[in-house]
């Protein structure tokens, strides 16, 4: 016997959808419906993060047995109260209104190292908020978050987590770019885990709904639940929140800022309430460092959730979710000087996560300015952000810029075409910065320690995915094995992995699932 999951207390708690037609509709006056997987006959479990896994509680013999199977594939019985969640949000900065779990069904909740967990399967089928959707998903959009997931985890940021990874023995028929190049694809389901799945979204949906209820029913679970520290008798209360999401939600932010992650999706049903990076779609590594890039094919004319924007659109969600939770508060002072301090705390988080890539001890009054001639500097020749930060710790206090520039050279794209102009800018940067290592050599081990623990070797670049993705398909999962094993060690030398320590290749540079991808799954 497997280890046991109850009922969550999401869906012991808050209001259920009166209507059990599982058909896509309006739901009114309910945080959540009732709705069970479809199971698949002939799935196939064919990835289980152990590790994690370990921490849940599973023993190996539970990973091998058909119960495991059964229950991370759609197949177990989940005693008729797994659940789909309303929620509703703002997409590309536009009102959509309802839009809730329309390809996620949450199964019930275990207790792990870490304490209460939820099990959501990603794919199982459909709900009353599939829309046009039929509620499934293919497996290039499960393995990569599959694999991203437990890499953002490994990276040390806050994430929604993935159990397991199956093949469904279905097709599923998708148009990959909306282009009208449908075609079919395998069908898949992740078992994805968190302490939970509320979003800004939940909120937003009773509070735009009228539903005052509702809406104070969710914030006071999710404060009893989820945020023990709040006294939930205080009068400001859903103030004290706000502040805890914020303060979670900019967190968050400037790690993906710190190793080049870029989400692609920031809509405000796409954030978590707890500040956990979550739902994994068109997301991307920067390669070359471009603060206007974005992977998502859809953001490509306005780039409204390209890389450089990201602290600034978690600022928006956060007006939004301030409106829906003014409802309950009735005053915007308290909530207007939260948002105005998440200005200033952007400002000095970046500014600290920036010396700490860079290795620097100490502060000095022109760190701003010396930081922002680096950022223009790396557009000015395609520069791998990755490679760039990861051999800058090799330059040390000793090295001249001469020694410096040879350091760095694998970090550029076509470095023989360097204009001389820029290269003797960045000769000119390196005067500077070494200058601020000699001032700093009694730091020099400390200096070492705090980069290699700031600029990860490897990351899931595009690429990598995509490679692993096209194998996958073929049925070999080698690669699947391969890089999971290379990204629970981000941080460390991998000198068997060190194939995957290397710029984009060209080929990669304009290939779609490598560098144009959608939110199609």
């Amino acid at each position: 016997m497997i280890k046991t999951f109850s009922t969550s207390t999401f869906y012991k708690n808050l209001d259920v959808d009166s209507n059990q037609t599982n058909l896509p509709r309006q739901v009114e006056r309910a945080h959540h419906s009732n709705v069970a997987p479809v199971g698949f006959e002939n799935a196939e479990l064919i990835h289980v993060s152990k590790e994690f896994a370990k921490e849940l509680g599973f023993s190996k013999e539970d990973l091998d047995s058909a119960e495991f199977k059964e229950l991370v594939t759609g197949n177990a019985n989940y005693n008729g109260t797994s659940f789909a969640m309303n929620y509703g949000g703002h997409q590309f900065g536009n009102w959509a209104g309802q839009l809730g779990d329309g390809r996620a069904i949450n199964i019930g909740q275990i207790i792990g190292e870490s304490g209460m967990e939820q099990l959501q399967l990603k794919g199982a089928g459909p709900t009353p908020y599939s829309r046009r959707g039929d509620g499934y998903a293919v497996l290039r959009s499960s393995i990569r978050e599959h694999l991203c997931s437990e890499a953002m985890h490994y990276l040390g940021i806050s994430t929604t987590r993935s159990l397991s990874l199956a093949l469904t023995g279905n097709d599923v028929y998708r148009d990959m770019f909306y282009d009208g190049n449908a075609a079919y694809e395998k069908g898949a389901v992740v078992c994805r885990v968190s302490p939970s799945f509320i979003r800004f979204g939940n909120f937003q949906i009773h509070a735009v709904n009228g539903e005052l209820e509702q809406l104070r029913q969710l914030a006071d679970f999710t404060i009893d639940y989820h945020f023990p520290e709040i006294d939930g008798s205080a009068a400001n209360k859903y103030v004290q929140l706000f502040q805890t999401v914020a303060s979670r939600t900019l967190t968050t932010i400037m790690h993906w800022q710190r190793v080049g992650f870029v989400h692609g999706v920031m809509n405000t049903d796409n954030m978590s309430i707890l500040g956990l990076t979550i739902d994994y779609g068109p997301y991307g590594w920067l390669d070359n460092y471009d603060p206007s890039w974005t992977p998502n094919t859809t953001d490509n004319q306005h780039k409204r959730y390209r890389y450089g924007a990201q602290p600034e659109i978690g600022l928006w969600n956060l007006w939004q979710l301030a409106n829906a939770l003014f409802s309950l508060i009735e005053e915007s002072e308290p909530l207007e000087a939260i948002l105005n301090n998440y200005k200033k705390e952007y400002e000095q988080q970046r500014l600290v996560m920036m010396r700490s890539k860079l290795g620097l001890q100490k502060e000095s009054s022109d760190d701003s300015e010396f930081i922002a001639e680096l950022l223009q500097l790396l557009v000015l020749h395609e520069t791998d952000m990755t490679i760039f930060f990861r051999e800058l710790i090799v330059v040390n206090h000793e090295t001249n810029n001469i020694e410096a520039l040879d350091i760095i050279e694998k970090c550029f794209y076509d470095f023989d075409q360097m204009s001389p102009s820029v290269l003797d800018q960045w000769t000119a940067w390196f005067d500077k910065y070494l200058g601020k290592l000699k001032k700093e050599s009694a730091f020099a081990k400390a200096r070492t320690q705090q980069m290699q623990l700031s600029n990860p070797k490897y990351v899931l670049r595009n690429y990598i995915a995509q490679l692993v993705i096209e194998q996958a398909e073929t049925g070999n999962y080698q690669l699947l094995n391969e890089v999971h094993e290379m990204l629970k060690k981000p941080y460390t030398d991998q000198p068997a992995m060190d194939h995957w320590y290397v710029k984009r290749p060209d080929w990669a540079r304009n290939k779609p699932g490598s560098s144009q991808l959608s939110c199609s799954s």
